[in-house]
């Protein structure tokens, strides 16, 4: 605003006999206010808000303000947000009459204007003297979740309410059109997104905002509780790449004291396996018998006492026969050091900060099933060439702030992705500095400091085709291999054994099988790297690989996740022509239903969107050979869909442009615009859902 406007309205208030008067009577007979930015109306309020301090007679006092008080009631409903918090002020409503703010506010509410009955009673603090769930239901219905998160922010009292309220609603016997029947006429009303599962994501969402303890929410934890249980019961009856041990460890934390879990615990037992091995766990877990199913109760009567648990069921375990399949740690064992103190991470610091060195870098933690809070890092994992050295961290962060030095773990990180002589590797670094950050807050800077990072994750996107020397082979009913293992798997020939992963990091001791595992993951990096710096020309890469990443990754190495809108897809999403020379035509435009298509087994999601958009979609199960694609395509006239390395084996199986790469870092959707844009597929509003879904 101009000096002169500004000296202007200053002049004005000065002669008016009651400037808070004048400005309302401006007020109501103008509109332009009305609009959102800097109308003069706000101009002009402002400058009152600043003029009034300086004038510290003009506030009113008695019968004349709380008229004043009652005519802008009226206008703050309509009223920019911006304007506001200035009238609020000058004509001082946090003096007035709390019974008449509150009447007002209810009859905005009556009216059907909640979202500014909840945004003059934040500004006005009403909370504590309202209902927060009469308030908050209808904003909820109106998808407005940050207002009501705003509306409860300084109120731990209410913060808790509302917590159990939607815990309440979260009850699988809670029938939730209880709640919006009363609001069937609500104004932009959005029913798709008041359900079980929205609701629960924002009870996480408050939970972890408002640090409050799960336990208020018994509910919704026990449903996330139930959905890890299932997920655990798929890795270790269906995909089968969980150990007995490492299964029972997290069966264990995830059904802990609840009796209903338990229940649900043994009923997945007994759908997977036989009583006998559902009486064992419900003696692990001292379930009481008069919960348990006869048969159940029949076998634990029958069950001698036992200090361990036994084979819970014959699953297939991966015997030692099979690691000759997977990538094999090329140190001896003694040199893989599990550091405990200060005295031996000191002494692997020496090591790890010369100048000239290479490090791989990785971190394990604890998985959290999608529970509240950020994973702590639970092992930090540094590789030289000739040594591994696994860091205890929650035992070394104890005894550094028992001796208070806090900063020592710190300043050893920061020294360590600060210095661009010492080449640090990492497979998506992002992910792995946000855990460290949560485990130690100093550390919340240290990406924006980097230098000399290679993150592999980056480079994994241009990576192309197999390692020269060696040749797929299948391997049975295994899961694709994805990520760092296929990566692994590309450029060294093996993949990762990935059993450990889901291991429990916290535990100590750790097993041999996760030190194993966390020293390979850490070591795989530099010999990925050794092998793509020799050679970078047999995987698809520039010959200018050691020049281009080292000591220049300072910034963040961002996924590409979007494909150019005329763009075809990079190495890791080939064309099925095989490599293009110069841009070709299009093919002629064709509807979703002439399209035929069958989906490698990996691509399940890909698979169900095209069929929403009326494509003819097969899709191969998960226990499914990729091979199977290509007998479908030969007998059904389909063209596959696959990714990764599977597209290499596939693509000589079948005819010219019969087999299509899609990225698989991308998400269902994008990944199914690939394949419109790439067969030239015009979807019309009749193509959805045309087919049975």
């Amino acid at each position: 605003v101009s000096r002169q406007l500004k000296e202007e309205i200053r002049r004005g208030f000065a002669r008016l006999e009651d400037p808070l008067a004048g400005l309302l009577a401006m007020l109501e007979s103008s509109s332009d206010w009305k609009g959102k930015g800097h109308s003069l109306g706000y101009c002009i309020t402002t400058e009152l808000q600043l003029w009034i301090k300086e004038h510290p007679a003009v506030p009113q006092s008695g019968t004349k303000l709380k008229k004043l008080q009652a005519r802008v009631l009226g206008m703050l409903s309509q009223c920019p947000a911006n304007l506001l918090d200035p009238l609020i002020s000058i004509y001082q409503l946090h003096t007035a009459d709390r019974n008449y703010l509150l009447e007002h506010v209810s009859h905005l509410y009556l009216q059907g204007d909640y979202k500014e009955a909840a945004i003059l009673s934040i500004k006005l603090k009403l909370q504590p003297d309202q209902d927060v769930e009469k308030m908050c239901t209808p904003l909820l219905l109106q998808d407005k979740a940050n207002l009501v998160e705003d509306y409860v922010a300084e109120y731990p009292e209410l913060q808790r309410k509302l917590l159990q309220t939607l815990d309440t609603w979260c009850d699988p016997s809670f029938n939730i059109r209880d709640i919006t029947r009363p609001y069937q006429g609500l104004s932009r009303y959005k029913p798709e997104k008041f359900n079980r599962r929205v609701l629960s994501k924002l009870v996480f969402r408050l939970l972890e905002r408002f640090n409050v303890d799960p336990a208020l929410c018994p509910n919704v934890i026990n449903q996330r509780h139930l959905r890890t249980l299932n997920y655990l019961f798929y890795k270790r009856f269906v995909e089968k790449t969980m150990t007995e041990e490492n299964w029972a460890d997290h069966i264990q934390s995830t059904v802990g004291e609840s009796r209903w879990l338990q229940g649900q615990l043994v009923q997945a037992l007994l759908r997977h396996c036989d009583a006998r091995g559902a009486a064992r766990w419900a003696r692990r877990l001292r379930t009481p018998p008069e919960m348990l199913p006869w048969a159940v109760a029949q076998e634990l009567q029958e069950l001698h006492v036992q200090d361990r648990v036994e084979e819970v069921t014959k699953a297939d375990n991966y015997e030692d026969s099979k690691k000759k399949d997977y990538y094999q740690l090329p140190i001896p064992r003694e040199n893989i050091h599990f550091l405990q103190t200060w005295e031996e991470t000191l002494q692997c610091w020496e090591k790890v900060l010369q100048p000239g060195q290479v490090v791989g870098v990785d971190m394990e933690w604890k998985p959290s099933f999608g529970m509240v809070g950020k994973p702590r890092v639970a092992l930090l994992q540094l590789a030289l060439k000739d040594e591994v050295f696994l860091l205890d961290l929650p035992r070394l962060l104890e005894q550094a702030e028992a001796e208070g030095e806090k900063e020592k773990l710190p300043r050893f990180v920061q020294m360590l992705y600060s210095d661009a002589a010492i080449t640090k590797l990492g497979y998506g670094m992002s992910g792995d500095l946000s855990s460290l950050a949560a485990t130690c807050s100093a550390l919340k800077d240290t990406e924006k400091q980097m230098q000399g990072v290679v993150d592999l994750l980056a480079v994994d996107k241009q990576v192309d085709g197999l390692s020269p020397e060696h040749s797929h082979e299948e391997r049975g009913v295994r899961q694709p291999e994805k990520g760092l293992s296929l990566l692994v798997q590309h450029v060294l020939g093996k993949p990762l054994d990935k059993t450990e992963q889901l291991s429990n990091w916290e535990k100590r001791p750790l097993r041999e099988e996760q030190i194993l595992y966390a020293a390979s993951d850490a070591y795989c990096l530099l010999e990925i790297y050794e092998r793509l710096c020799k050679d970078p020309e047999s995987f698809g890469l520039g010959s200018d690989l050691t020049e281009s990443l080292v000591g220049k990754q300072s910034k963040k190495p961002r996924a590409k996740k979007q494909l150019n809108k005329q763009e075809a897809p990079s190495p890791s999403g080939q064309e099925c022509q095989g490599p293009r020379t110069e841009p070709s035509c299009p093919p002629a435009p064709i509807s979703p239903r002439e399209l035929s298509v069958v989906c490698d087994n990996m691509l399940q999601g890909l698979g169900r969107y095209l069929r929403c958009l009326g494509v003819d979609v097969r899709l191969l199960d998960n226990e499914d050979d990729h091979r199977k694609a290509a007998e479908i395509a030969r007998q059904e006239g389909r063209v596959i869909l696959t990714s990764g390395l599977p597209y290499q084996t596939l693509r000589s199986q079948v005819g010219e442009g019969r087999c299509f790469s899609v990225n698989c870092s991308e998400k269902a959707k994008d990944q199914a615009l690939q394949v419109l844009r790439h067969f030239n597929v015009q979807v019309s509003l009749g193509d959805i859902f045309s087919r049975c879904q």
